[in-house]
């Protein structure tokens, strides 16, 4: 079974910086993207950002300029440096690992970033 186990979620003043880490385990291969999404109370889940296999990376207009996604394609590892924090950021992140369209698409159990002084 595939497992993606989340770490680094937390609670951090305005300004502040966290960093996301996304560990996959299991059987898997042919990763098309990588990526964390958030989902704050009562709106849809959104894509923040996400790193291709050929290293492409896309990112929320929102969080331009703040975040940083990477991988660590030998340690099947996602990780989002998040810096200059702001309120609106607060969520709960998602760790999403999909090997494109009609193939496997598996999730994070999701991890609480909240940003409050």
């Amino acid at each position: 079974q595939v497992q993606l186990v989340e770490s680094g979620g937390g609670l951090v003043q305005p300004g502040g910086s966290l960093r996301l880490s996304c560990a996959a385990s299991g059987s898997i291969f042919n990763i098309n993207a990588m990526g964390w999404h958030r989902q704050a109370p009562g709106k849809q889940r959104e894509l923040v950002a996400v790193i291709t296999s050929g290293g492409t990376t896309n990112y929320a207009d929102s969080v331009k300029g703040r975040f940083t996604i990477s991988r660590d394609n030998a340690k099947n590892t996602v990780s989002l440096q998040m810096n200059s924090l702001k309120p609106e950021d607060t969520a709960v992140y998602y760790c999403n690992v999909n090997g494109g369209w009609g193939t496997y698409d598996y999730w994070g159990q999701g991890t609480q970033v909240t940003v409050s002084s």
